[in-house]
């Protein structure tokens, strides 16, 4: 009998990364079942997973009753918690025990959790309104100590965040890109990656890990990037120029909204120092993803061309 997978964020990016992976593993879909989260299965990419084989079940993650249908007999859970739907670091390490606590009372045997590191330590108290880092950060610890076997997955940067934030286009058909002071255009090191895609096969990394890898952190990005990497590859994959340009603090946080401006200036100055995986070496990661390779940003930029029309 197949294991079951249960995922939560089933349609959103990187639970539907997730799936679409597993399922397109011939091991890997003969191995476990997946169940998919969501608030509303009648939606139309609720209805789509239901039609590729995927149980669909409405569960949130409110509370560890509220979560216990979505892990009830399953043996593998893979959590996504969304910060930016409520703003709330609160709310998101709630969520992330929530179902911690009902995945234990299942008798669940694996949980991937989506974390972040802890920005404030890792900047020594200099980056401290980072609460959609450190909120997960807090989640991870907690699940460490609950006992399950675990493995936690980080996400770099979203290539997906160029086209929706950070290039913006010019009368001449240009791009501008503006960063806050002291982010350099040869320094700042981005880990990126096309979440949406490629999420899943780091997971699926998770997955077929031995069972000594109890903990383990998987970096899940395709490589470290440059500014002037970024935009050299842009040129070359979409035929435009970008133009860079350190703005004053203040005036970044202008172009924001309010509630978000400060960290989202933070999320910035930590690609800089300490870094957004505070220096760490991505090749172990991407080592363990056999023939798996991660989407290169030239690659995103080449495939998602009418994004930037």
């Amino acid at each position: 009998m197949s294991k079951i997978l249960t995922v939560f964020g089933a349609t959103g990016n990187q639970g539907g990364s997730v799936i679409e992976a597993v399922l397109a593993d011939p091991a890997l879909s003969q191995e476990y079942k997946i169940r998919g989260v969501t608030r509303d299965v009648s939606k139309a990419a609720a209805r789509a997973l239901a039609a590729k084989g995927v149980e669909m079940i409405e569960a949130d993650m409110s509370s560890a009753d509220a979560a216990a249908p979505a892990v009830e007999g399953a043996h593998t859970v893979f959590i996504v918690t969304n910060f930016w739907e409520t703003l709330s670091e609160a709310v998101e390490v709630s969520q992330g025990k929530a179902v911690t606590d009902a995945s234990k009372a299942a008798g669940v045997k694996h949980i991937i959790f989506s974390s972040a590191i802890n920005v404030s330590e890792a900047s020594d108290g200099r980056l401290v309104h980072l609460r959609h880092f450190d909120g997960k950060a807090e989640v991870e610890r907690y699940i460490r100590q609950s006992g399950v076997y675990s493995t936690f997955i980080q996400p770099g940067v979203f290539m997906s965040g160029f086209h929706n934030a950070f290039f913006r286009k010019q009368e001449d058909g240009g791009f501008r890109w503006a960063m806050p002071e002291g982010v350099k255009l040869h320094e700042a090191q981005l880990p990126l990656i096309d979440a949406a895609v490629d999420t899943g096969i780091f997971v699926k990394a998770a997955l077929k890990l031995s069972s000594d890898a109890d903990g383990k952190v998987i970096l899940a990005a395709t490589d470290y990037y440059t500014p002037t990497r970024i935009i050299a590859e842009f040129a070359e994959g979409y035929g435009q120029t970008v133009s860079y340009v350190e703005v004053p603090h203040e005036t970044y946080k202008s172009f924001l909204p309010p509630p978000a401006a400060q960290e989202l200036l933070e999320t910035m100055l930590l690609l800089q120092d300490p870094g957004y995986y505070a220096g760490a070496d991505l090749k172990p990661s991407l080592e363990l993803l056999g023939a798996d390779a991660p989407t290169t940003w030239k690659a995103f930029v080449e495939r998602n061309r009418a994004k930037w029309e």
